[in-house]
This record gives C-alpha cells, structure tokens and sequence, in this order.
C-alpha cells in the first residue's frame, strides 16, 4: 500500500516534469514555480509532513523587491560617520537607557547566567529592530524562496529555508505570523532561521522559543549567541584611538595573525583618541579603519570579533559598541 509521503513524492516529480515540458525555456533558467515544487520535493524527503509543506508554500510568490535589496545593502554606499548618525542618534541612546532601566531585573539574571554585559544585548536589541518595533512585515517563506531562487547564495538560503519549516513545524511561530525582513531575518534579535535554530532560547519555560514578543527569551537568545561564539565578560569591545603617521598600513586589519597587545599597540605610537598612553595591559586588539586611516580608527578586542560573527560588516559592530558605551554613560 503506498503511502501518502510515497503518494505525493511521485505526483511532485510528475508536477515538474510537466512544468519543464510547458516552460518553454527547458532548464535554461527553470520557473520560480518548478523551483518551488522541488523545494517542496525536497522538504518531504527530509522529513517533512507532506500537507504541511503544501500548507507553508500555498503562498509563496516570487519578490523582485527581495533580489533589489540584495543587490544594493546600504552599507557599501555610505560612509561610517553617516551610519553612525543613523544608527545612534540620541534618541535611541535614550530609549536604551531607559529600557535597560525597565528590565534591568531580568537583564541582571541573563548576565549572570550567560556572562555578557547587559548594555551589549540591548545594544543589539537596539541596533536589530528599534527594541522590538521593527521586526519586518516579509513572509519568511517568500523572502528565503526568491532568494535562493536568485541563485547567488543558493546553498545557505536553501539551508535557511528548511531551517524555516523547523521553527514553524515546532511551533514557534504560526504560519500566518511568520514574517521578517527582505533577507529572512526574524524577530526581535533579526537571527536567519539557521541561528534561531543553534541559538533561541525559551527562558520562561513555555515551550516557545519566542523571539517576537518575549521579550526574556529575546534577551537571552542574543546573550546566548555571543556566549557561544565566545564572548568574554571580562572584556569590553575596544576603543576608539588615533595613529602616528608612519604607521605600517599591513598593520590594520581584522585578521588574527595581525593582533597585538595594547602594549605591543603603544610601542608603535598608537594612542587613546584623546592623545594618551593606551593601557598597559597584556589584551590583545586587532587594528581597524572601516573609512581608511584618515577616518575613525579602532583598536578592537576579542569581543569585536564576536560581533562579526553576528554581522560580518565592521560598521555594524561599531555602532553596537558605540551604543554600548553611550548607554554605559546613562545618555
């Protein structure tokens, strides 16, 4: 006797081929919709319910504007001093301020129990969606789908939509709430489907993993993300500093093979951006000009580097760190 699962792979397969045979343009670039049923194939194959897979993709359409937006992210085109204005200006500094006030009691137990300052997880709370405000109004399905269709990074939007179907098999989520920005990201924290996956928590115990309107889960799962890539509590991210015109510019980077200590740092003449002596101390610090050396110039800790693994773009971790010292002073 066949079975559903049996059942409906041969009819997806059927479903294709007929889909090639009408196309027109065979595989030249297949359709979005034969790309949809093999996704759908696929998801089955691995494990999927059949009528659940049939209900996550029964409305998932093609988004040109996802592809733009892609193609044109605005960090390539501005300069650090213009984000930071976007990402940092003094209202938002306040609000942080104030709602680490306000959920200073949870924030203090997340602390304790992952080992990351609490002004760095609403520094990123902050810098992700506004403090939860915005979160994205794109299906996660159509985002991720249009994306790997694109092509350009099929294998890891593939890898995130079957990471999607997990979350909202799970429970998680409800299909008709499943939402995020063009890119797929998703929640308060904006994790890709795959780090929800490795990093959401359930901090209140209700057997959800609720990154959109928890807001102690939301905490917890950005201090357990940068628990587990290796963030230290006894460090901070780095500092701004200023440089001596000979500097060897193979000196700055983000490599690892390129750290050196603060002392090491000092014997060079670089200093603090106020002009004094950098610490004493035996920290070691990458050397970072996201502008060029005639722009902000950072001596960056192992912290930092823990930062690019949440977002690979150095202007994104300075504005988190800029916020994190900004709330550190209470304004």
């Amino acid at each position: 006797m066949l079975t559903n699962r049996v059942i409906y792979k041969h009819a997806t397969v059927l479903l294709s081929l007929l889909l090639v045979m009408f196309s027109g343009n065979s595989y030249a670039k297949k359709s979005f919709e034969l790309y949809v049923q093999e996704l759908k194939q696929e998801a089955v194959l691995k494990g999927h319910d059949p009528v659940f897979v049939d209900t996550a993709f029964s409305a998932v359409s093609y988004r040109k504007s996802a592809v733009k937006a892609d193609k044109n992210q605005p960090e390539t085109k501005i300069t650090l001093d213009t984000y930071l204005a976007t990402r940092v200006p003094d209202w938002k500094v306040k609000q942080a301020v104030q709602l680490l006030a306000e959920n200073e009691q949870v924030l203090d137990i997340i602390e304790q129990r992952y080992g990351v300052q609490k002004r760095f997880i609403v520094a990123l709370w902050g810098n992700e969606s506004n403090f939860g405000k915005y979160m994205g109004e794109h299906p996660v399905l159509n985002s991720l789908t249009t994306l790997a269709y694109d092509g350009r990074r099929e294998d890891f939007f593939k890898k995130q939509i079957f990471a999607a179907l997990i979350i909202a098999e799970q429970g998680h989520i409800k299909l008709e709430e499943f939402v995020g920005s063009w890119a797929g990201a998703m929640g308060q924290t904006q994790f890709m489907p795959s780090s929800f996956l490795n990093y959401a928590v359930d901090f209140d115990g209700d057997g959800k993993k609720d990154i959109w309107s928890n807001k102690a889960d939301v905490f917890a799962s950005i201090a357990n993300y940068l628990k587990s890539e290796g963030w230290s509590q006894q460090l901070t991210w780095g500092r701004q500093v200023k440089l001596p015109t000979n500097i060897d510019g193979d000196t700055i980077g983000l490599s690892r093979q390129k750290m050196q200590t603060l002392e090491q740092w000092a014997a060079l003449g670089v200093t603090r951006h106020n002009g004094k002596v950098l610490p004493n101390a035996a920290i070691k610090a990458s050397l970072i000009a996201p502008d060029g050396i005639q722009g902000r110039v950072y001596l960056v800790y192992e912290n930092f580097h823990t930062l690019m693994k949440w977002n690979r773009s150095s202007y994104f971790g300075v504005s988190v760190s800029y916020l994190s010292e900004r709330i550190k002073k209470g304004f």
